[in-house]
């Protein structure tokens, strides 16, 4: 079975509503990404940083996965297929994905503000000033915000280098390290990008471009590549 890794952006859950940062009309429009995305701001300001938080979880349980994520998981029929996605949604687990790496954090989980390794599954709940951990800090949202490390990127950067196929959906390819991870596959690797937007990609490399919405560019890349190894869809 060929290793088909995916990373996945924004673009991929825009569909479903979830609303982005940087586009115009974005969440950034509205904050400044150091009150509300950053260890500083959390110092300063641990209300407004809940807040913000429990309004994305509390848009997210309206929310639903749309035909790119149902399309992404349903390649696990004929794929060894690995996500690794920078949105901090559920989306891609509850559109059936079994293999997902979360670059950026899990808007579902609370984690420890002392502790890292002390990690909560708390739904579509808020997170309350006084909610603390079992060593009695207070709970934060786990979310990788700016100036922090990126936990999961050693075996975000594995993975894609022993991908057959290397698919980018929905990723401007400006945020890193995430944007870095192109470079990692291998140079027999085939490697696609669906964006509707123009997105820059490394000029050394053969990258086969869908210029499509992440629900129609999945399809024809599902068609694409069923007719590359033969699959009959069953």
């Amino acid at each position: 079975m060929k290793k088909l890794v995916i990373l996945t952006g924004a673009g991929m859950s825009s569909e479903s509503g979830i609303r982005t940062f940087r586009e115009t009309g974005g969440l950034w429009e509205e904050y400044d990404v150091t009150e509300v995305a950053s260890p500083m701001g959390w110092a300063l300001n641990r209300e407004l940083v809940l807040k913000f938080y429990n309004e994305r979880r509390k848009q997210l349980s309206e929310c639903k996965p749309n035909a790119g994520h149902f399309g992404v998981a349903a390649l696990e029929k004929y794929f060894n297929v690995q996500i690794i996605t920078q949105n901090i949604d559920n989306l891609h687990e509850r559109a059936g994905s079994t293999k997902v790496i979360h670059l950026h954090g899990e808007l579902t989980k609370a984690r420890s503000s002392s502790d890292p390794s002390l990690i909560y599954d708390i739904g579509y709940n808020d997170i309350k000033t006084g909610d603390k951990c079992s060593k009695g800090s207070q709970l934060r949202p786990h979310i990788v915000w700016f100036g922090e490390a990126v936990p999961m990127m050693d075996e975000a950067a594995e993975l894609t280098s022993t991908s057959d196929i290397f698919v980018v959906i929905g990723s401007s390819l400006n945020v890193y390290p995430a944007a870095g991870l192109i470079n990692y596959a291998p140079l027999t690797a085939s490697l696609w990008l669906i964006d509707p937007n123009e997105v820059y990609v490394p000029d050394n490399r053969k990258v086969e471009i869908i210029k499509k919405s992440a629900s129609e560019g999945v399809a024809i890349l599902t068609e694409k590549l069923f007719s590359i190894y033969g699959i009959k869809n069953k």
